[in-house]
């Protein structure tokens, strides 16, 4: 009987370097000075061929929070009024029922 030599597939990596945390440059080195200002972020949109700018972080949370808020307040608002609009659309009823019946009473004691 004859036994193989097992065999491992070892990970390896590429190691990383940090640079320390005092590094510095030269001192006969000059900072470059750019007075380019980076291109906003922008989507661009296939089928109108058009690039509409990306809003700010700020912008969207802002948007998010309010329209959460607005559903959560409406929701919530429904089902505290339901019952009350139930009663008042349910006496409004009744009132006009009332006022069909009047009328009709009215109208066939003229006609007599």
């Amino acid at each position: 009987m004859y036994l193989r030599q097992p065999t491992a597939d070892v990970p390896a990596y590429k190691p990383m370097v940090i640079p320390p945390s005092d590094l510095e440059a030269p001192e006969d080195v000059e900072e470059e000075k750019t007075s380019e200002q980076p291109e906003p972020p922008s989507l661009k949109i296939p089928v109108l061929d058009i690039r509409m700018p990306v809003p700010e972080t700020a912008v969207v949370v802002t948007a998010v929070t309010t329209a959460v808020v607005a559903v959560a307040t409406t929701s919530v608002t429904q089902s505290l009024f339901e019952p009350i609009k139930k009663k008042v659309q349910k006496q409004l009823q009744a009132k006009v029922n009332k006022w069909k019946e009047q009328r009709k009473k009215k109208k066939d004691s003229s006609e007599s």
